[in-house]
């Protein structure tokens, strides 16, 4: 009798994109490979990311000695862009070029500010830590964190949008959601290597780090854009007519119907980012940890963003309600905040990066929930604004929060260092102890102001509960 043959394993390949999220989003127009090169720029974005928010606000604080006030609102620089987003897309979607190319010169143009910034950034922090040429590099810095900032929010959103113009229409929302977990993968895969390169810090080591980003931008986005949108002139036509934004803007913005949403987010957004500047140097200051391991905090932050945004995947497709699933992400945070804030009286470096991963994780169920609730209700002609207004909340209210906090940090420690009676035995870890704290009260506000949204939802529309059981795509997902 012959033996019934063996099935023949899978190749490693096959394995690893069946683990990868919304692997699926492939098409015969948009193979996965194709698909997987240009998301090589959300590579990038998600490298500047951990170098602006992770990295280097820590060097500032611990190794050169900034006010943690003013690195706050440098991290905060890149912010005050985010809230254009909408109008970067747009700008796109009615380019006018005799070239037919609508997406990639704001791709171009966005990678070369990017690479312009990080070029000239290390040696203007390097001139922060000296009183004599303090203002200089003030300044320099500055237009260097302006100048990052400005060209990943570029170059993310048009990238965003030469996908949806890519893909298929049933494949979009998950061709982008692709992207997305490749931005977090970039993030972890920068915060190991860059933390790694920095175990023994120096200002050498610090430039050839920082410019070797620089390069790797240029290098991976070339390599990402690469015959990826056809020409087509008659998109682009100089003589065409497009409605304007301030004309699809005011049709929003009369629409109430989000407000509370929006309130919601921002105030969920300034509590979740009001630690972005004081992570890694409370593990700095007030644990001992090494620049490489504070470093590996972001990597954990950005972990626990990947595990939300599978989580919230499996989630919805599951039939959660997507308030909800926002609601519990706030509560994650709450108790993730709890760990970070008792990890320096208990010296616990593994409560630590617990809580990090916590923060990520709650950030990441918040986002997908709040996200999903902004896409039901832009049903209309203006669901692209609608999109856009979410992301200009949170990265507005994120910034503010930033900036409120390396305030708020350095406010307290000073009366504390006062001598007066009332602080003289507050530790130095007082200044971030009310700054996570203060993040608890305003996550425990969130969960207030979402509470009668998810009692609004039991009266919803049949369409309403037709999304119920749908899969979730992240459609311009902002950063």
């Amino acid at each position: 009798m012959k033996p019934s043959a063996r099935p023949k394993p899978p190749h490693w390949t096959e394995v690893a994109f069946r683990l990868l999220p919304f692997a699926d989003a492939a098409s015969a127009d948009l193979p996965l490979g194709r698909l997987l090169r240009l998301s090589l720029f959300q590579v990038t974005v998600g490298m500047a990311t951990v170098l602006l928010n992770g990295t280097l606000n820590r060097v500032m604080v611990v190794e050169l000695g900034t006010p943690t006030w003013l690195v706050a609102l440098l991290i905060a620089v890149p912010l005050v862009v985010a809230p254009f987003r909408a109008l970067i897309g747009h700008r796109s979607d009615t380019h006018r070029s005799v070239l037919g190319w609508r997406r990639v010169p704001y791709i171009w143009f966005g990678s070369i500010l990017q690479f312009g910034g990080l070029a000239i950034m290390p040696f203007a922090l390097l001139l922060l830590g000296l009183p004599e040429r303090f203002e200089i590099g003030l300044v320099a810095g500055t237009a260097a964190f302006l100048l990052t900032g400005t060209g990943f929010h570029v170059t993310q959103t048009a990238g965003l949008a030469l996908t949806t113009d890519l893909a298929p229409e049933d494949k979009r929302p998950r061709a982008v959601a692709l992207l997305y977990v490749m931005l977090l993968v970039g993030m972890m895969f920068a915060a190991f290597v860059i933390g790694g390169a920095l175990l023994d810090y120096s200002a050498t080591k610090l430039v050839q780090v920082i410019q070797g980003c620089a390069v790797l931008t240029i290098v991976l986005n070339v390599i990402a854009l690469w015959k990826q949108e056809a020409r087509n002139p008659a998109i682009t036509a100089p003589d065409r007519e497009t409605p304007t934004f301030s004309e699809l803007w005011q049709a929003f913005v009369h629409d109430g119907r989000n407000a509370r949403l929006l309130v919601t987010i921002g105030i969920g957004a300034m509590g979740f980012a009001m630690q972005d500047a004081l992570l890694e140097p409370y593990g700095g200051e007030i644990l001992g940890l090494s620049v490489g391991a504070t470093t590996g905090l972001t990597g954990a932050w950005a972990l626990g963003s990947l595990l939300g945004f599978m989580l919230s995947g499996r989630l919805l497709g599951r039939g959660w309600d997507q308030l909800r699933l926002a609601g519990a992400g706030l509560v994650i945070g709450i108790n993730a905040f709890l760990l970070v804030l008792f990890a320096g009286p208990f010296s616990a470096a593994a409560m630590l990066y617990c809580g990090a991963l916590g923060i990520g994780l709650g950030l990441g169920l918040f986002s997908v929930g709040t996200l999903m609730e902004a896409m039901r209700i832009a049903r209309s002609d203006t669901a692209g604004l609608a999109l856009g207004a979410w992301g200009a909340v949170q990265a507005s209210c994120a910034g503010l929060g930033i900036a409120v906090g390396g305030l708020l940090r350095d406010g307290v420690a000073a009366l504390v260092q006062s001598g007066s009676e009332p602080v003289s035995t507050a530790t130095r870890a007082s200044g971030y102890a009310t700054v996570y704290t203060l993040e608890i009260v305003l996550l425990l506000a969130g969960l207030a102001a979402l509470g009668p949204l998810v009692g609004l939802r039991r009266n919803r529309s049949p369409e309403d509960a037709d999304l119920q059981g749908q899969p979730f795509g992240l459609r311009e997902f902002p950063t």
